[in-house]
């Protein structure tokens, strides 16, 4: 199954949520007019779409009425879908110029977080990129055992040590490997510690000196793997990693199984921080690049 059939799938949820009601809400209404904006605002944040988001959009959909752009409620869909595309923007890439590039995964346990690097190692070496995954987890129990096991479907090669080891030593002994290896990728898993957010900020100060020391100027990218189906805590956590690390992009789990799709919205306007990759499903290719064209059609085919 092609990606974008796998999107329209997984977003299905989300989709008949949303935007099934809001085709019954136009064909209540007779014109469009205030009485339908308000429709349409609660639907929205039903849907996990945000306050600050919806307001903008509502304020932009009534903009479009006053201009006279926007006069029959069968104009209403064209026009919700082109304010979308226009708030959610582009999706980001991995910046992957650098040799090895560093790619930080951080997120709370549960988020998906082990997954998501074996997923993002497989789409990296089938595009040719030998990719080293760095063992940092070191706390939960299984953590690393179950990294292994996704290193061992997706290709990568796992440098790793004891339960209860120092993470920061984990990533020192990961990218001496990689320089051996002349690894184009090296991805570290954290621990998904928020809860005691000091010790958090502690360990990741700790192995950003280790790979600032070990790999200067090398590229960075820091990964937060967030869980669609926790829909606005999300962004609480977000703004709580945010804190603590330099985030260049997020990566959305579990929008197959959600009606909460509209989350990806209300992250970008409470955030700018953008979504580089999607999940929509276990398997092992079941996650890609985020593109928001392809985001908002899945939403309204």
């Amino acid at each position: 199954m092609a990606f974008l059939d796998k999107l329209k799938s997984g977003l299905s949820k989300t989709k008949n949520a949303l935007f099934g009601q809001i085709d019954n809400v136009l064909k209540a209404f007779v014109r469009v007019d205030e009485d339908l904006l308000e429709e349409l605002e609660e639907l929205l944040i039903m849907s996990d779409v945000g306050v600050n988001a919806t307001e903008e959009i509502i304020e932009r959909l009534r903009d479009e009425i006053k201009s006279g752009r926007l006069k029959e409620k069968e104009q209403v869909m064209d026009a919700l879908k082109a304010i979308l595309e226009d708030m959610i923007g582009a999706g980001g890439r991995l910046d992957l110029s650098g040799a090895p590039t560093v790619i930080l995964v951080i997120g709370v346990n549960g988020a998906g977080k082990t997954t998501s690097i074996g997923k993002i190692s497989n789409r990296l070496i089938s595009s040719g990129k030998r990719v080293v995954v760095a063992a940092a987890d070191t706390f939960r129990a299984a953590a690393i055992d179950q990294l292994s096991v996704w290193c061992e479907r997706s290709g990568a090669e796992i440098v790793r040590q004891n339960e209860g080891s120092d993470p920061a030593a984990v990533v020192f002994d990961a990218i001496s490997y990689a320089k051996r290896r002349s690894a184009d990728v090296l991805i570290v898993d954290t621990a998904g510690r928020l809860h005691n957010k000091k010790n958090l900020m502690n360990e990741l100060e700790k192995i950003n000196r280790v790979i600032d020391r070990e790999l200067p100027g090398a590229v960075r990218e820091n990964l937060l793997v967030l869980d669609a189906t926790t829909g606005q805590n999300a962004i609480l956590q977000a703004k709580e990693f945010r804190n603590a690390a330099n985030i260049t992009g997020l990566v959305l789990n579990k929008l197959d199984g959600t009606a909460k799709g509209g989350i990806v919205i209300s992250i970008k306007k409470e955030l700018d921080i953008p979504v580089k990759f999607v999940g929509v499903g276990e398997k092992i290719d079941d996650m890609q690049e985020f593109d928001s064209a392809e985001f908002v059609s899945a939403l309204f085919e």
